[in-house]
């Protein structure tokens, strides 16, 4: 894999605008009326975020055959009108025509939409017939993170601390205990990395680097996003470069400049950082592929898994560990809410603070270490 470097903010384009804002925001990529590529090379890269490489023959025909079964679904369930220049395109050619204007444009957009769902299910779907355990898969997500991050690191790109555990299992029994919907499927953090920039400036950089080298922006989990750091709006105005882009007539939506604060009800409003989960494409082995029955040959190569990523600057780092804010008080407040529940029951809850904002990542994780790089978490 290619690490190169950072893309500074004057070389954005309005693509790479959109990948961060979808994280920040916690938007859907269903939502979206248009992509942004400029380039087949663009277009290409974000294919492979996705785990799908058009230089071989098999992602080839599997890109196909989404492509076909989406068409037909629109054809059969909503009569949907599909020209058939727009079924005969190369995946290539169908995002940069979802990137132009017209019909042409809205056709190409309405088919990668359900071409993304229709990918998503039958990943899940493989996941459940590979013999595979959560180990496992744990593994594989923890080997790709470290890979691109690690890399990171030895290109001296300015992130001064990474931090990457499994939720241990007396976490897991805390967090469901304190929540209102207490189903274990609904854990989306039991893997979690974190990372710690140099500045606030880099955090931008930071994000859209992993968006084109670990995940593709469309797997971020809609509404699982907190922001509480960047007020997004008037952070790319102050930037007259980023102003054009936030203003372009062509973005998803309407930014409004308001944070996205987290609906966690035990961190203090003087808490503040980035995060958001994605569920990681990952590729799997052609070993265990061999392993798995026949019928999963036609579900492709990628299996998902979900992971949650925090993304901070060290001076807001350092001030989220002063008073209220400290991790210490948010566990204890966490711990405190647990007991009223057990001995309560619903009236327990209630008596909870309101939403403040943002998950924790610190002892409640097995730390990880990237070879050669000292990494730390506060117990």
């Amino acid at each position: 894999m290619s690490v190169g470097q950072l893309k500074a903010i004057k070389d954005w384009t309005l693509a790479d605008l959109e990948a961060v804002r979808l994280l920040l925001r916690g938007d859907s990529i269903i939502d979206w009326h248009r992509l942004n590529f400029e380039r087949e090379a663009e277009a290409v890269e974000f294919l492979e975020g996705n785990e799908l490489h058009l230089n071989d023959p098999r992602d080839r025909a599997r890109v196909e055959r989404l492509k076909t079964d989406a068409v037909d679904y629109l054809r059969r369930h909503f009569e949907f009108p599909v020209p058939k220049a727009i079924e005969r395109m190369g995946m290539a050619e169908l995002m940069l025509t979802a990137s132009g204007r017209g019909h042409k444009q809205l056709c190409a957009c309405t088919i990668l939409k359900c071409m993304h769902i229709i990918h998503h299910l039958e990943g899940r779907e493989l996941l459940f017939m590979l013999p595979l355990s959560d180990q496992d898969i744990f593994h594989l997500v923890e080997e790709k993170v470290y890979r691109v991050v690690g890399g990171m690191l030895a290109a001296g790109m300015p992130i001064t601390e990474f931090v990457g555990g499994r939720k241990n299992k007396f976490s897991l029994y805390t967090k469901l205990l304190s929540k209102d919907r207490n189903i274990a499927s609904q854990i989306y953090d039991k893997l979690r990395f974190r990372i710690v920039t140099r500045d606030k400036g880099d955090i931008l950089p930071v994000i859209h680097y992993l968006t084109r080298k670990l995940f593709a922006f469309n797997y971020a989990i809609p509404r699982e996003s907190t922001n509480t750091i960047f007020h997004l709006r008037s952070y790319c105005k102050a930037n007259p470069h980023l102003a054009k882009l936030i203003l372009d007539e062509r973005i998803n939506g309407t930014e409004t400049d308001a944070l996205t604060p987290s609906n966690n009800t035990f961190s203090d409003q003087s808490f503040h950082i980035i995060h958001f989960v994605v569920d990681l494409p990952l590729r799997v082995p052609q070993s265990v592929l061999d392993a798995a029955p026949p019928s999963a040959a036609a579900l492709g190569p990628v299996i998902f898994s979900l992971a949650e990523f925090q993304i901070i600057d060290r001076e807001t780092e350092a001030a989220n560990e002063v008073g209220e804010a400290s991790h210490e008080k948010y566990k204890e407040r966490q711990r405190q809410a647990v007991m009223r529940r057990l001995k309560l029951g619903a009236r327990g809850l209630d008596e909870r603070a309101p939403p403040q904002s943002d998950e924790r990542t610190k002892s409640d994780e097995r730390p990880s270490q990237v070879p050669g790089k000292t990494r730390g978490s506060r117990s």
